[in-house]
């Protein structure tokens, strides 16, 4: 009687989630350290009035954390979970037990430091998270306690031993430079330290470092200065791109914990345990962009319901980091639970060629002739010389674009395995989808002028996961029909018209209810 009274007890988070805020402090004292540092020990009069400003924000921002903690409770019975928050409107979220589909914990920096995760419950109609259960800051047994409690509550009578699909490998750390934050991510941390001085009145340009920066390499040819600076960057992003792929992926393991739950844990500084169940787990995206392609790797999304938006879907349902793509298509397999790797084992049907033919003509209009008009436009007016190089800028393109189109060209490809419609596509990022045929809520044709004449149609499957929305682009118009027919049955039958079959290949068509 005892333990039913406490397991029905309404509870509060920790009274050190209140420390937390003190991780406000952070961005006003980087901010301080950083003008210092660029104006020699000086602190200019606008970096006081904004650090005022900050410290006021901060002084609220705690005040109101104190409202909202002494105003949050939260209930866990025998059929739903209830939680009240809200600082200054009070709220009520309560949701049923047969509703709930994950529970994720997440801890950053700060809450690791003080024994605290934040527990986020998915349910059943979160797929934009405004359904999505977010109980801020309990202690680490205290998320445990409850993620076990509504889990076996969601799933009763569920065992089975853990059937573990991959776990880092720190040789994988070689395709760390291979990804966006080798040059992105120096250019991020560039533009945010310029916004911080701008915002504090300094003027970058005009501090000690950039100024001898210039004076040491501004004398030199651009010849020797721009493969320096170039050499530079890529160092940096290098280094960069190594402490993103270690906070992010720290003690990643991604395994069946049971006979229907995908739970994969990572992270260094923050991190996040995301569940998957196994009937929202609708398929996978094999990603593949092009410098880690030519680097051999990949990496592996989960397409799965209750993720979020798409932004939050990204990063909730990764799987795999980069890594070897044998290892990703071995991780594909298994969160498919495929007898054998389904990305390999079958053909991908070939689009017609004028889906290349439009692609080469797409990188003409955008990137071949506006850069070539550009420097004839100044070689007429400024310099003859750019002349030449308008003609050799033309040349260069137009080889580049074809290369390119060509490649995507030849990524474009769909098949039908077993349950899952397979869909290739992509030259930048080459991404391979297994998408389950039964999640399919909604076909869209679409088509443009210029695919029409082609002969072409893109055809897009509706599902209520991941993007939302994975399209089949340029098909040829007579093959878009069948292959939706063939893909679901039943779906698209109703709106058939008799004659040919370009009469049904545009519009949508929708999943009866």
């Amino acid at each position: 009687m005892s333990r039913h009274r406490d397991h029905d007890a309404w509870r509060r988070p920790a009274a050190r989630t209140l420390l937390v805020h003190c991780g406000w402090l952070a961005p006003p004292l980087g901010s301080l350290a950083l003008t210092v540092l660029a104006t020699g020990g000086e602190v200019p009069a606008g970096a006081r009035v904004t650090l005022t400003v900050l410290a006021l924000s901060f002084a609220a921002v705690t005040l109101a954390g104190l409202i909202r903690w002494s105003r949050t409770r939260y209930r866990l019975t025998a059929d739903a979970f209830t939680l009240h928050h809200g600082a200054f409107s009070r709220r009520r979220r309560t949701v049923p037990l047969h509703r709930v589909r994950s529970v994720d914990l997440t801890a950053t920096v700060p809450q690791r430091l003080l024994g605290l995760t934040a527990v986020r419950i998915g349910t059943t109609g979160s797929g934009e998270g405004h359904g999505a259960v977010t109980l801020e800051a309990v202690t680490v047994p205290e998320a445990h306690r409850l993620r076990a409690a509504l889990l076996e509550h969601a799933r009763p009578g569920d065992a089975a031993g853990d059937t573990v699909l991959s776990r880092i490998d720190w040789r994988w750390l070689r395709y760390a430079p291979f990804t966006f934050w080798v040059f992105g991510g120096v250019g991020v941390v560039a533009g945010t330290a310029y916004r911080v001085l701008d915002g504090m009145g300094v003027d970058p340009w005009r501090t000690a470092v950039v100024r001898d920066a210039f004076a040491a390499f501004g004398d030199r040819a651009w010849w020797l200065t721009a493969p320096m600076a170039l050499a530079a960057v890529a160092a940096l992003g290098s280094l960069g791109a190594l402490a993103v792929y270690l906070e992010n992926w720290w003690r990643y393991s991604a395994a069946w914990t049971d006979a229907d739950t995908l739970t994969v844990r990572r992270g260094l500084l923050t991190t996040r345990s995301v569940a998957l169940e196994r009937d929202r787990l609708h398929g996978v995206l094999l990603r593949e962009p092009l410098l880690l392609r030519a680097a051999g790797g990949a990496s592996v999304a989960a397409v799965a319901g209750g993720l979020g938006d798409k932004e939050e879907a990204h990063r909730r349902g990764a799987l795999l980091p980069p890594a070897p793509r044998d290892e990703a298509l071995r991780v594909v397999a298994g969160a498919l639970r495929a007898p054998s790797r389904p990305l390999d084992a079958v053909p991908l049907t070939p689009h017609p060629r004028a889906a290349l033919r439009r692609r080469v003509v797409r990188g003409v209009l955008f990137a071949v002739l506006p850069g070539t008009v550009a420097l004839l436009a100044a070689g007429l007016l400024l310099a003859p010389v750019l002349l030449h190089a308008a003609w050799v800028y033309a040349t260069a393109a137009t080889a580049v674009t074809w290369l390119l189109a060509r490649d995507a060209h030849r990524s474009l490809g769909h098949a039908l395995r077993g349950p899952h419609l397979l869909v290739r596509a992509g030259t930048f990022s080459r991404d391979t989808l297994a998408l389950e045929r039964s999640a399919v809520i909604a076909w869209t044709f679409t088509t443009s002028p210029s695919a029409r004449r082609a002969g072409l149609v893109t055809l897009t499957a509706a599902v209520a996961a991941g993007e939302h929305a994975y399209p089949v682009r340029d098909l040829a118009a007579r093959d878009a029909v069948p292959l939706a027919v063939a893909a679901l049955p039943g779906v698209l039958e109703e709106f058939l018209e008799p004659g040919p079959v370009r009469s049904a290949a545009h519009g949508t068509a929708r999943r009866p209810a």
